[in-house]
């Protein structure tokens, strides 16, 4: 590629990366960059990221309750932006710019043996993983017999996605247990107490399948990463997600590990609440990868199995405390995929493993559900299959149910839940609207295999939109349970 590009032409090299959060190491980049010297010399070279530092938080020395050594690793924008400066003067012939990079060399060369990054008991149970821990009991025709004896529920059956609204009330309870205001005990009483009005809320409003709202959530992420090992978590490390929204990404820093369970207590309380199933709500490995800045030092491959390891935890002792309906969100499976085609399979092959994993050994009567955001699932619609969920629930209202087109074409042999209103508007729907949405996916699915559920979590939305959205969805289901039911045969 040197020798292509003309004598005459700026080549700006992007020898950082601009999407992590780590120094670089220099015995990698150095001698790239005396290699390019070389062929081209120094005039007419630039120095930069690899891509803008909009990825990256800002400045890493601001982050002093992190541990001194984890630290002394990472590399945000400013670091970065040091690092050039660095490599840029060592080219020039600078001793001292030449004796900084050599000790970030030995710094670096002391992250492996640091207590929390190599845990020989995550190596050892990952290494003795077998093929058989990616399968369920039995086949999807079996389980379907099962859980439908199981759980009981009507044609067209109406649950959400997880989350209810976030209201200011429990924003201000959960800072005010953080920064101790708040007990424990009365912190855990208000979220007991708004577990109960979630319940009885969607008890009126007649759902089949319950959740238990995740009142103790900050983020689907964030909230299961402070209870894994491996993880450390930034209080100024903002990143752009998109639009005006920021998000502030935990960091893997060294093997992944569940101490203890994590969500078992609230979905029992829950559960304890109803006679009707409440899910148990997990977001799943990818998701968790996707959305955490990730070590550097093992293949997101590796790491992903971790993930998958601790999570199959949860999964089987929720099971055991009697939570017969499970859901493995991935909304970001389609979002991990490689721009490069030839990476694609590859990727695919162990994002559906690692979901496997998590799913793998519970019961023909548990029913694992999945959920996907807004995606083009044509291009990794034999994936979707290959998870082997029971039921999935994509976002597919805004679409007016094109999404369906890839199952049509696929026939999907599991139950699909096409979200059928929009949570991102305050908007109300109508139960004809929804009832129209429903035909529509009855044109491509089987009645037998159709959930009814609207296209995400509630998290955003206020309970003056909620409540009237989902009376409307559950009136729009029973609508059509009668008219399919005057159907001849």
């Amino acid at each position: 590629m040197l020798d292509a590009l003309p004598a005459d032409r700026v080549l700006s090299a992007g020898v950082i990366d601009g999407r992590n959060i780590w120094r670089s190491q220099p015995a990698h980049v150095l001698p790239l960059l005396e290699k390019i010297v070389a062929r081209r010399g120094t005039d007419g070279l630039w120095l930069a990221p690899s891509c803008s530092l909009l990825h990256t938080p800002i400045d890493a020395t601001q982050e002093t309750a992190l541990p001194p050594a984890l630290r002394s690793w990472l590399a945000f924008a400013q670091q970065k932006l040091e690092e050039l400066r660095l490599y840029a003067d060592a080219l020039s012939g600078s001793r001292t710019a030449r004796d900084a990079l050599n000790e970030q060399t030995a710094l670096l060369a002391q992250r492996s043996h640091a207590l929390g990054v190599q845990r020989q008991d995550v190596r050892a149970r990952l290494n003795a993983l077998s093929p058989q821990a990616t399968l369920r009991r039995s086949e999807l025709a079996h389980r379907r017999v099962v859980q439908a004896e199981a759980l009981a529920l009507p044609l067209l059956p109406t649950t959400t996605i997880g989350s209810f609204p976030q209201t200011d009330a429990l924003r201000r309870a959960r800072a005010d247990h953080r920064s101790g205001q708040l007990n424990n005990a009365a912190y855990e009483t208000v979220l007991a107490n708004e577990i109960r009005h979630v319940l009885q809320q969607q008890e009126a409003a007649g759902l089949d399948v319950l959740v238990h709202g995740e009142p103790e959530r900050n983020d689907m992420v964030e909230y299961f990463g402070e209870q894994l090992d491996g993880f450390a978590f930034t209080r100024q490390g903002w990143v752009q997600s998109y639009g005006s929204r920021c998000v502030k990404p935990p960091i893997i820093w060294g093997d992944v590990a569940r101490p203890a369970p994590m969500t078992v207590r609230w979905s029992s309380y829950a559960q304890s609440l109803t006679d009707k199933p409440v899910k148990g709500m997990l977001t799943g490995p990818v998701t968790v990868l996707q959305w955490s800045f990730v070590r550097d030092d093992l293949p997101r491959e590796t790491v992903c199995r971790q993930l998958a390891l601790a999570l199959r935890d949860e999964v089987h002792d929720l099971e055991h405390a009697g939570i017969r309906v499970i859901q493995i969100d991935e909304p970001a499976l389609r979002e991990g995929l490689p721009l490069r085609q030839a990476d694609q399979a590859a990727y695919l092959d162990w994002a559906v493993q690692c979901f496997r994993i998590s799913a793998g050994g519970v019961g023909d009567a548990t029913q694992i559900h999945t959920h996907m955001c807004y995606a083009e699932f044509n291009a990794i619609i034999d994936a979707v299959a290959a998870l082997d969920a029971d039921v999935i629930s994509i976002e597919s209202s805004r679409s007016r149910m094109e999404l369906l087109e890839a199952f049509e074409r696929y026939h999907y042999p599991g139950d699909i839940g096409p979200g059928v209103y929009d949570i991102h508007s305050p908007r109300v729907p109508a139960s004809e609207e929804i009832v129209t949405l429903l035909r529509s996916a009855l044109r491509v699915l089987d009645p037998k295999q159709l959930w009814v559920n609207p296209d995400c979590g509630l998290k955003t939305r206020g309970w003056a939109e909620v409540t009237p959205a989902l009376e409307a969805m559950v009136a729009a289901a029973r609508a059509l349970r009668v008219e399919l039911a005057s159907i001849p045969g």
